[in-house]
């Protein structure tokens, strides 16, 4: 049996951190005598706050008493790992206990319930009735959004189909295409039409704008017929089935792809595979904001052990799915403030709707994932980092060595981002041993990379030559800051790679792949 960690905090230290708060307590008690405290934290910001010092001082101890405790997490002489597990652990108390969540605590919410005659209170266990019926705290107000119809719209037909996939081909918007086929492999964890959510800001329809014969990967929403899956059937049968498809239908020996967070993750396992076998179909490829080497997985390493995998795969041993209810509050907790308790505030206490926002309508559009897929993907990325150990995985029968994968490859992360850490992008610049392009754009996960041009918003940094030292700072130290999108840098790129330019098809498909249905097909309507 394991033994418990070490836990204890240096003395000098602990003396510290009492005197400090003892320190605070007597200035916010002496100020609240006075005055109503300053409160310099987004949610009690609301003036009802400063009109009720009874609230205000109770919302004030609340901020102290959290940073004291962060900071004791902080101190702990132990290893790395149960410190930042013990922080998350403070994190989550603290984000829940704040007093904004309750209402016989929430000065602004009590204020609204005066104004509004009590309907506030009477609207929000609508909402909450509302939402238990569903099963999630809504983000957005879901029922203004239909796929197919105001997300997901970009024109184009289903040309392939098998029980893990569809594949769609998007219909030209130029005279003329680029002679290599675009492939799009989104995660497998979330809907693909994260890629093109409204026209202003598809990628997907960027792609094609630019005169890319464009396909992406629709993931079927797992139920009990691929509750088997594994990640070798989502590679061989999955990310390889959709090159050679493409491949075919473009009537091309090579294609050019791109892998989004978990689907660049398997884009490169299957050019791993494809490299072994002696193929290489794939001219150049694209990775978003995705793990290769998990050296540095960033806060999710908190859920990740020996124990803990090891019970995912005596879970799934004989097969069964992830829920996608079960990964989406996993993520959210990532960012509790603001995924959760912001939209418990906001529906229940206040009554009010969430605004209509479509990257949180797909986000709360969830997915399950077949359970052996799953502990595979534990195991040999976030416990023991396989990837990038030369021999040391075996997918769909080949040992994996991506010293192989010899491609021209454009790597892209997010600053902020708290799923794929910005060192852990920048990691797979030492993974492959081809050609390599490295941008850092700012903002998050998924922000971050949805950023279209004509936004103008954001920035991106970029250096001027090829070298890439071994940490990101060193990285960074020579890079230039861009304003606006990344996307025209990566465009410009992306064409050196996508051949000459050919008159564009006028059907879909090619020969025995034909339309089967338009665009977005059935899958991505699946719900999970």
């Amino acid at each position: 049996m394991n033994s418990l960690p070490a836990l204890n905090i240096p003395a000098d230290k602990l003396l510290e951190l009492q005197a400090e708060y003892a320190k605070e307590l007597q200035a916010l008690w002496q100020q609240g005598l006075q005055t109503t405290p300053v409160l310099k934290d987004r949610r009690f910001a609301n003036d009802a706050w400063q009109h009720n010092p009874s609230s205000a001082y109770t919302a004030a101890l609340y901020l102290l008493n959290a940073r004291t405790m962060m900071a004791f997490a902080d101190s702990l002489d132990t290893d790395e790992k149960t410190r930042a597990r013990i922080r998350f652990a403070v994190e989550q108390w603290a984000a829940a206990s704040s007093p904004s969540n309750f209402l016989a605590l929430n000065a602004e919410a009590q204020q609204k319930a005066i104004d509004t005659q009590g309907e506030s209170i009477k609207q929000g266990l609508h909402n909450m009735l509302h939402d238990l019926q569903q099963g999630h705290v809504s983000m957005t107000d879901e029922s203004l959004f239909e796929v197919g119809k105001n997300v997901a719209t970009t024109e184009g037909a289903v040309v392939f189909e098998n029980e893990l996939f569809q594949l769609i081909e998007y219909k030209p918007l130029t005279a003329k295409v680029y002679q290599r086929p675009f492939l799009l492999v989104p995660p497998c964890i979330n809907k693909f039409y994260i890629l093109d959510l409204q026209p202003a800001n598809s990628l997907v329809r960027y792609a094609v704008a630019q005169g890319h014969r464009t396909f992406v990967v629709s993931w079927r929403n797992p139920d009990a017929d691929l509750a088997n899956a594994t990640w070798d059937d989502y590679v061989e049968n999955g990310v390889m089935q959709a090159i050679e498809v493409a491949r075919q239908i473009g009537n091309m020996p090579q294609i050019n792809a791109l892998g989004f967070c978990v689907g660049g993750t398997m884009l490169t396992a299957a050019l791993g595979v494809l490299a072994a076998r002696g193929e290489d179909p794939v001219a150049s490829a694209t990775l978003l904001t995705t793990f290769v080497d998990f050296s540095d997985p960033g806060v999710l390493d908190v859920f990740i052990d020996e124990a803990f995998v090891k019970f995912r795969e005596a879970q799934f041993s004989e097969g069964g799915l992830m829920a996608g209810r079960d990964m989406a509050s996993t993520f959210s907790f990532l960012r509790p403030n603001d995924l959760v308790w912001n939209y418990v505030v906001g529906n229940y206490l206040k009554g009010e709707t969430p605004p209509p926002f479509d990257l949180l309508y797909w986000n709360s559009d969830s997915t399950n994932l077949p359970g052996p897929w799953y502990a595979w993907y534990l195991r040999n990325t976030y416990l023991e980092n396989n990837l990038t150990k030369p021999g040391k995985t075996t997918v769909c029968g080949e040992a994996l060595d991506l010293r192989k994968v010899d491609l021209p490859v454009y790597i892209y992360g997010s600053r902020e981002d708290h799923i794929v850490p910005i060192g852990g992008a920048y990691a797979s610049t030492h993974v492959f041993p081809g050609p390599k392009r490295f941008v850092m754009g700012a903002s998050g996960h998924i922000a971050g990379v949805i950023n279209p041009p004509a936004a103008n918003k954001r920035s991106h940094w970029i250096r001027s030559d090829s070298a890439f030292p071994k940490t990101l700072d060193g990285w960074l130290s020579k890079a230039k800051e861009h304003p606006g999108s990344w996307w025209t840098d990566w465009s410009a790129w992306l064409k050196k790679h996508a051949g000459q330019q050919v008159a564009a098809p006028k059907t879909y498909g090619r020969g025995k792949f034909k339309a089967i249905e338009a665009a977005p097909g059935r899958y991505v309507k699946q719900r999970a």
